[in-house]
């Protein structure tokens, strides 16, 4: 669903305004060139667990287009400069996970897509969400299917296309939000079961079963709706909660970390992107000359120390591994590392007493 707002001067988009209107507005000022930047949700709401392991929102595809269909930027998040100078007026941000298209098992597409409008020298600051924007369904086959309905097939029918589900199936079927069927074909007939119309996030599992009988008619075939199924409302906050940063497989984010001064023994993400810190710079190319700090940001092509934090590497393993001085090759990857969070090192937030880590 796409999402509109418009803005006069600089602006952080926290609460979004959902709406039918075109992505197309004019914008009257001085000409002067706009800013675009861009940050996930540190903390998604409603976000579906239907498809197992959230991805890496680094690897997530980004296109932005103006209102004359031409893009401006189509590639890969962790590619995006941290501002994109643009000319005023309304742009449309997609950006998804993966492309999706069809019908097809244990594919969930995450993403968010929003229409925004830049003001003549002002920024707009686009928070994207990570949520499920395709829809899901599973079947639950009885074994008196298979008994009463041995050379029969079905399928699941999402506008054009289809998907044979067998009986032995348990994956869930991804299809872009909209109407669903079941389809019975069984003796040279085809049979439209049930048609259920899904809006993205939603997983729906159907039990299908067969009452006694002879024929298609009499034998009532019975399908019943299994709530425990339909995450619609169930929410997954990536990050929060007891299970936010206790292993690097559940490592928080590195904008999740500065809201989460005073956490010891907490795992975080992120990239290393810098070093040679001081209270007010630090540097993001080589050649670097300390060894005792380094710069974790969102992603590998930050280039500003307010969108970090600071690292203290202890001497021992951690800093021989992943000082910038003495290994300039660490710059840009991703790492995650066990440490706790402080208020302040070196003017930013800071991951102190690092124990562990793990690169990516």
């Amino acid at each position: 669903m796409k999402r509109f707002v418009s803005v006069s001067a600089a602006i952080l988009l926290l609460v979004p305004l959902l709406t039918v209107f075109s992505c197309r507005k004019s914008v009257v000022g001085d000409g002067g060139t706009g800013t675009l930047m861009f940050r996930f949700d540190s903390n998604p709401r409603n976000v579906s667990k239907g498809g197992g392991e959230l991805p890496d929102t680094n690897d997530f595809l980004l296109t932005v287009t103006g209102d004359d269909g031409i893009p401006v930027f189509d590639g890969v998040y962790r590619d995006l400069p941290e501002s994109m100078d643009v000319s005023p007026g309304s742009y449309t941000v997609f950006v998804r996970s993966a492309d999706f298209s069809g019908l097809r098992f244990s594919s969930p597409q995450y993403g968010d897509e929003q229409c925004v409008v830049v003001p003549p020298s002002g920024t707009m600051t686009v928070e994207l969400g990570c949520r499920q924007i395709n829809s899901g369904i599973r079947l639950d086959i009885s074994p008196d299917f298979l008994t009463e309905f041995p050379e029969g097939v079905l399928f699941i029918k999402a506008g054009n296309d289809r998907l044979m589900y067998s009986y032995s199936e348990t994956r869930i079927a991804y299809f872009r939000p909209g109407s669903v069927s079941l389809v019975l074909y069984d003796g040279g007939r085809e049979t439209v079961l049930l048609t259920r119309s899904l809006v993205a996030q939603e997983i729906l599992t159907l039990k299908v079963s067969v009452s006694a009988g002879t024929g298609v008619e009499s034998r009532g075939i019975r399908i019943s709706l299994d709530t425990s199924r339909v995450w619609t409302s169930e929410n997954y906050v990536l990050g929060e909660g007891a299970s936010g940063g206790v292993s690097s497989e559940a490592a928080i984010t590195v904008s999740q970390a500065m809201d989460n001064i005073g956490r010891d023994d907490v795992w975080v993400s992120g990239f290393i992107v810098g070093g040679d810190l001081t209270s007010a710079n630090a540097s993001f190319s080589p050649p670097f000359e300390s060894a005792s700090a380094i710069l974790l940001g969102p992603r590998s092509s930050v280039s500003s120390r307010d969108n970090c934090i600071a690292v203290q590497l202890p001497s021992g393993d951690v800093r021989d591994a992943l000082n910038l001085a003495t290994n300039p090759d660490m710059l840009g990857r991703l790492v995650c590392l066990k440490g706790d969070i402080e208020s302040s090192y070196y003017g930013l937030v800071g991951l102190k007493n690092v124990s562990d880590f793990v690169l990516k």
